[in-house]
C-alpha cells in the first residue's frame, strides 16, 4: 500500500533542482547536486535532510581537513560501498554536470569521517586517481557494484557527453551525443579500469535504472538519444572477476519497461524495490509504479497500485526526486499559478508500506533521478543560497538540529564582503565561476592583507599574480604586504612586479643652430670704423 504526503519546504526549495541525489549513508539522509555554486556558509554544498511534522528541512555538513574539493554535480553515477575490511561505508561518485555544465571525468569517494558529541556529521571525500582505459566525461550514466570470487568491482555503463572535439562545432558546441556502449570496469583498490564492448549492447543509453545482485548487473528503461526512444530494455550484465583478465557477458531478457529517470527506493528485503517516476515518452510520466526483486532464479517485475497523485503531480509535465531510505522517496513538481507561489517545487513524500518489512538499510543500485527535458536548455545558474552561520557556531548546536536549518531570511550579499569581494579594479574572483588556484585552496578563495593605511584592505592572492611560494612564506613569516596599487611605499615583502616592456625612447636630434659671422678686421680697420660711427 502506498501513500501520498505533501511536505512543507522550510525555506529550501531554491536549492532543489532536476538532477539532485539523495544519499543515505551512515542512518542519514544527504542531498547533494544544489542548485548553483556552493557558498562560504556550506562550502561543501551538501545537505542533511531532516523530515519532521510534515516539514523538510536542510542542514549543512562539513566535510574534513584533509578532505579534497567536491563541486555539486547534476546527474552523476552514484554507487553505496559496504563496509569491507576495516573500510567504512561509502558512496562511489563518478561524472556529473557542474553549474556551469561541464561534464566531469573523475571519480570521488564520500565516506564518514567523524560523528560529533551532538551527532554531528562530518564527511570525507577523495577524488580516486584512474589508470589504464577510464570513462570519459558524462553525465546520465550509471554505478553498479558486483562481487566476484571475494572481490568487487564497480561497473559504470551509458551516459551522454558533448561531440568529440574534431566534431565541435560553434554550431554544435552544447550538443549532447550518446556515449559508446562501452562497459567499464573498475577496481576500487587500485584505481585500474577496463573497457569492454559487448555485441547485445549495440546502442548508448542513458537516464536507465541499475540494480546490482552479487556478479549480476540489470538494467533497466533509458533513452537513446540518437533514436530519440525509450524501448522496453532489459539487460542482465554477469561479471566474473577472474584473476589477470575479468570475464563479462550480456544477455537480453524480455520483461523490461519503457521507462527513464526512475526512482528505485528499497524495501524490506536487500533486493526488492519499488521502481516510480520517471518517463514513458517526452512530456509523458510514467504513473504506474512497478515491484522489482532481485533473487537466485533472476529478475520479476509486478505492476503496482501507485499512490493517489493529486492535480499538481498529474498535471505537471516535470518531476524529479530520489530515496529517502526503506520505503520511502521524495518527489518535487514545479510550483506553478498566478500568482507565482514563493516555493519553486511543491515536495510530496511517498512512503510504501509492506508486513514484515525490516532488516538492514542496503541499498545496492542507484538510479538517475534526473529529467531529460533539461537537455534541451541549460539550467541557468539561480541565485546562489547559502546558510548565515560559521562553521563554529553549528558546532555548539544542539542535537536535535533546529538552530542550523536552512533559512532564506537569513542571507547576506556575499559579493560586498568576506572572500568575495572586489578586491581592486582587474579582480578575477567570480563566486559563480571560482575554482581553487593554489593547492592550498579548497572553498574558498586566498586572500592577504595589505598594510597600507591604518586600516589596510584584504585582496585575493591570484589577482596579486603571487606565486605560491610567495605567499606560503607571506603566511608563515608574518611579514607586511602591499598590494600592487600600493608597492610604491616601504615594505618587507611586495609582489613581483609585472613584467612590461620597456618603452623605447629615441633621442631627438639636436637643432642646428648658425654660427655667428666673425669679421677679421686688423686693428687699422676697426680704428677707421670706431672714429666713422662713434666719433
Amino acid at each position: 500500500m502506498m501513500s501520498l504526503q505533501p511536505l512543507t519546504a522550510v525555506n529550501c526549495a531554491g536549492l532543489l533542482q532536476p538532477g539532485c541525489s539523495l544519499l543515505q549513508l551512515d542512518g542519514d539522509t544527504l542531498l547533494f547536486g544544489q542548485k548553483g555554486w556552493p557558498k562560504r556558509s556550506c562550502p561543501t554544498g551538501i545537505f542533511g535532510v531532516r523530515i519532521k511534522e510534515k516539514e523538510f528541512k536542510l542542514r549543512p555538513i562539513s566535510f574534513s581537513n584533509n578532505s579534497c574539493y567536491l563541486p555539486p554535480l547534476r546527474c552523476p553515477a552514484i554507487a553505496r560501498l559496504e563496509p569491507r575490511n576495516g573500510s567504512p561505508e561509502s558512496y562511489v561518485i563518478h561524472g556529473g554536470r557542474t553549474p556551469n555544465n561541464e561534464l566531469s571525468a573523475a571519480l570521488y569517494v564520500l565516506s564518514v569521517e567523524s560523528r560529533g558529541c551532538n551527532r554531528k556529521l562530518t564527511l570525507c571525500c577523495q577524488e580516486k586517481e584512474l589508470a589504464g582505459e577510464p570513462p570519459g566525461a558524462r553525465y546520465g550514466h550509471t554505478a553498479s557494484v558486483v562481487h566476484s570470487r571475494g572481490k568487487r568491482a564497480c561497473v559504470l555503463f551509458g551516459g551522454r557527453s558533448y561531440q568529440p572535439p574534431g566534431q565541435r562545432t560553434t554550431e554544435t558546441w552544447n550538443s549532447m551525443v550518446d556515449c559508446p556502449p562501452q562497459v567499464f570496469l573498475v577496481d576500487l583498490d587500485y584505481g585500474c579500469c577496463s573497457a569492454h564492448y559487448l555485441p547485445e549492447l549495440a546502442d548508448g543509453q542513458s537516464f536507465h535504472l541499475a540494480l546490482s545482485r552479487g556478479d549480476c548487473v540489470y538494467l533497466l528503461g533509458g533513452h537513446t538519444l540518437a533514436s530519440d526512444s525509450r524501448p522496453p530494455r532489459l539487460f542482465r550484465l554477469r561479471v566474473e572477476l577472474l584473476l589477470g583478465s575479468p570475464k563479462l557477458c550480456c544477455d537480453v531478457l524480455d520483461n523490461g519497461l519503457s521507462i527513464t529517470s526512475a526512482i528505485a527506493t528499497r524495501l524490506g528485503s536487500a533486493h526488492e524495490y519499488v521502481v516510480l517516476g520517471g518517463y514513458q515518452a517526452d512530456q509523458q510520466k510514467q504513473l504506474q509504479c512497478h515491484l522489482v526483486v532481485l533473487d537466485e532464479n533472476g529478475i520479476r517485475i509486478e505492476p503496482q497500485a501507485p499512490p493517489p497523485w493529486n492535480g499538481e503531480i498529474s498535471s505537471s509535465r516535470l518531476w524529479f526526486g530520489g530515496s529517502l531510505g526503506k520505503g520511502h522517496a521524495l518527489l518535487a513538481v514545479p510550483a506553478e499559478g498566478n500568482p507565482a507561489p514563493a516555493d519553486a517545487f511543491y515536495l510530496y513524500q511517498v512512503s510504501f508500506e509492506q508486513e514484515g518489512a525490516g532488516g538492514e538499510d542496503v541499498l545496492q543500485g542507484y538510479s538517475q533521478e534526473s529529467t531529460d527535458m533539461e537537455d534541451s536548455t541549460p539550467l541557468e545558474d539561480s541565485e546562489e543560497l547559502y546558510f548565515g552561520r560559521e562553521p563554529h557556531e553549528l558546532e555548539m548546536l544542539d542535537s536535535d538540529g533546529e538552530g542550523e536549518v536552512y533559512n532564506e531570511d537569513d542571507e547576506e550579499d556575499e559579493t560586498q564582503a568576506g572572500y568575495w569581494i572586489r578586491c581592486c579594479a582587474g579582480c578575477q574572483v567570480d563566486p559563480n565561476m571560482w575554482e581553487p588556484f593554489y593547492s592550498t585552496e579548497l572553498t574558498r578563495p586566498a586572500m592577504i592583507f595589505c598594510s597600507r593605511g591604518e586600516g589596510g584592505h584584504w585582496v585575493h592572492a591570484q589577482c596579486m599574480e603571487l606565486p605560491e611560494a610567495v605567499l606560503l612564506r607571506l603566511s608563515q613569516n608574518n611579514a607586511k604586504y602591499f598590494c600592487l596599487d600600493h608597492a610604491g611605499q616601504g615594505h618587507q615583502e611586495r609582489t613581483p612586479p609585472r613584467q612590461e616592456l620597456p618603452v623605447k625612447r629615441t633621442p631627438m636630434k639636436p637643432v642646428h643652430k648658425k654660427a655667428p659671422i666673425k669679421i677679421n678686421m686688423t686693428p687699422a680697420k676697426k680704428s677707421f670704423l670706431r672714429r666713422l660711427f662713434y666719433d
